[in-house]
This record gives C-alpha cells, structure tokens and sequence, in this order.
C-alpha cells in the first residue's frame, strides 16, 4: 500500500553519510518534525537524477527555505557510501541532506519501490516528492514514468 495524504511517515532505520562513515537514523528522527521535503529517486549517479533532480533542489533550496521548509531530504535505494560520493560530486553541502536507503527499507514501507531488475537495476524507488509536516505527509506527488515532471524543486515550491 502506498502511503498517503494525512499519513504519518514511517520509522523505520536507514543510513545517512557521516563525516567518519554511514551513520545509523531512524526516519522518525529525522522526518517526523517540523516542515520537511522529502525527494526519493532511482538512484544515485543516474541520468535525471543527477543532472536535474537532485541538482534542481540544491539550487532552489533557499527558496524552499523561504517558504518555511526547514529540512530537505533526498533518499535513494543507494549505501550510503555511494551518497557520499553522489552528494560531494553535486556540492550538496548543507542544502540537501542525503538518506541511504539500501535495502529499500523506508521506500517499501511507503510503498514506492519498484523493480527495475530488466534494466539491471533491482529494486529502486520511484521517483516522488512529498511535504512533511511533524511527521504527517501533507503533499504527495509521484511520476508515473521516470520522467521529473510533478516531483521537482520547482513543482514542490508550488505545492506550499
């Protein structure tokens, strides 16, 4: 089933890159207060996801910020080693913050996962963004193809 409007986010541990390594987080920690905008994507280093997706909520994020956003977050069915990698190679810095979902834990748990394994990726996510206000999803919007056309920065910003 996949989550809704005026459902709580799930808890579940994920991995977030740390200064020494992946860190341990659980979702409720970081998703479950105050305003939060949370991107998931196929996967890190891939086309749309590298050269618009995530790159297109780095440059916007002080925009999100300034209209109450406090949190942005990206997550991908990556380790978290390789969104280090992903996250440095896009000079993310400190206006995206990277969730390492490699076993697809949380993208299960909100029901966004799909099996890409033809094209020799496995499972992935879909490619989606929601706003999160103290733990409650109050947008969400996911592509129905692999295309960015309701998930970007842009669409978000309209959507608060």
């Amino acid at each position: 089933m996949t989550i809704e409007v005026g459902d709580q986010i799930p808890d579940v541990k994920v991995q977030v890159p740390g200064p020494n390594g992946p860190d341990a987080a659980q979702t409720g920690d970081l998703l479950g207060k105050g305003t939060v905008v949370l991107f998931g994507l196929p996967g890190a280093f891939t086309p749309t996801c590298s050269d618009y997706h995530l790159p297109g909520f780095v440059v916007r994020a002080e925009d999100l910020k300034g209209k109450g956003v406090d949190k942005i977050y990206c997550v991908s069915v990556n380790d978290a080693f390789v969104m280090a990698a992903w996250g440095k190679a896009n000079e993310v810095e400190d206006k995206v913050d990277l969730i390492a979902d490699g076993s697809a834990v949380l993208t299960k748990a909100l029901g966004l996962d799909v099996d890409l394994t033809g094209g020799g990726l496995g499972v992935r996510s879909k490619r989606y963004a929601m706003i999160i206000k103290d733990g409650t999803v109050t947008h969400l919007a996911v592509e129905e193809t692999l295309g960015l056309d309701v998930s970007s920065a842009d669409a978000v910003l309209a959507a608060l």
